[in-house]
């Protein structure tokens, strides 16, 4: 078992990947590694990100930093859970440009809606911090919302019904707080 990640891990990703790829990528971090660079958590058990494009050189890239800086980093995104947001690609958070590799936050709208569909406790916490992130609007969160439901029906698992109720439930909390 490898240990958990940090900030400090997720920055030393950050260099060594910049190193190591030569082609222009993308890269998006999302779940706990955004949480962690954010200040909502201070650890994370997996790194998670997604990129493009999606080459051998990136799998490679990965298999040798996960070993050297002792991190467990998964290949998962909100897209796996949920139907792609329209417009997210225009929302993802830039990080940093390292070399040919440029390091984004996936978008926190589609981060936020993955995170209330599983429904576990760490994740509705991280929704919360993602939500008082600068410019965040709750109502846009339920436009969007509203404009991927017809295709839920992709993903079998989802209780379309129930998620609605998490996220309605979700925003009305938020707005209630202030947020």
């Amino acid at each position: 078992m490898r240990n958990p990640s940090n900030k400090n891990t997720v920055e030393q990703f950050i260099k060594e990947f910049g190193k190591i790829i030569k082609k222009p990528t993308s890269v998006y971090f999302t779940g706990g590694a955004t949480a962690i660079w954010f200040g909502i958590r201070n650890t994370t058990i997996d790194v998670d990100i997604s990129f493009q494009p999606d080459t051998d050189e990136m799998y490679k890239a990965i298999q040798l930093l996960k070993e050297t800086l002792n991190m467990n980093i998964e290949i998962v995104s909100p897209s796996h859970f949920i139907p792609l947001i329209p417009g997210w690609d225009k929302r993802n958070i830039f990080i940093q440009k390292n070399n040919n590799v440029s390091f984004f936050h996936y978008d926190l709208y589609s981060q936020i809606i993955a995170k209330v569909q599983r429904g576990w406790e760490q994740d509705l916490i991280d929704a919360t911090g993602f939500s008082h992130f600068s410019g965040f609007d709750m109502n846009l969160l339920s436009v969007l919302f509203q404009k991927i439901k017809p295709n839920l029906i992709r993903y079998p698992a989802i209780d379309i019904s129930s998620l609605e109720k998490r996220l309605i439930k979700f925003i009305r909390n938020a707005k209630e707080k202030g947020i």
